[in-house]
């Protein structure tokens, strides 16, 4: 837990954008989830293919000196995209809102109340509350 917060007390704009993309995506899940095998089997056939791909193009060449973390984002990200197309395909989503305003709003609420909470975990620990 205590590396969890660590990590958050230091979390930098651009991963906590990267974090919202994630919290959007479970939303989305959360409403459309559908349990086609097909639909899952496909995003993760897609994942390793596009992952591996963007794995190579950021690659230096020098073997052992990968993030894992990175590495896990560039599969988790294709995985992501296309599942998250193919739930909402036909739904009536303006690309990638929901038509319904009570789904857009969880999103948004849900990306508000994760960037307050790093805020908070970020203000604490300026003020000598939290020792990480």
């Amino acid at each position: 837990m205590k590396r969890l917060i660590q990590y958050f007390c230091a979390i930098k704009l651009d991963k906590a954008v990267l974090w919202c993309y994630l919290i959007w995506y479970l939303v989305t899940v959360y409403f459309y989830f559908d349990s086609s095998p097909t639909l899952w089997l496909n995003a993760i056939g897609i994942s390793a293919v596009i992952g591996t791909g963007l794995l190579l193009s950021v690659s230096s060449g020098k073997p052992g000196n990968r993030d894992k973390w990175q590495t896990f984002r560039l599969y988790l990200m294709p995985f992501c995209v296309s599942s998250f197309s193919a739930l909402i395909k036909g739904q009536g989503f303006i690309v990638f809102v929901s038509p319904k305003t009570k789904e857009t709003l969880v999103s948004i609420a849900c990306c508000v109340l994760f960037l307050s909470f790093v805020l908070a975990l970020k203000m604490t620990k300026e003020r000598g509350f939290i020792k990480v």
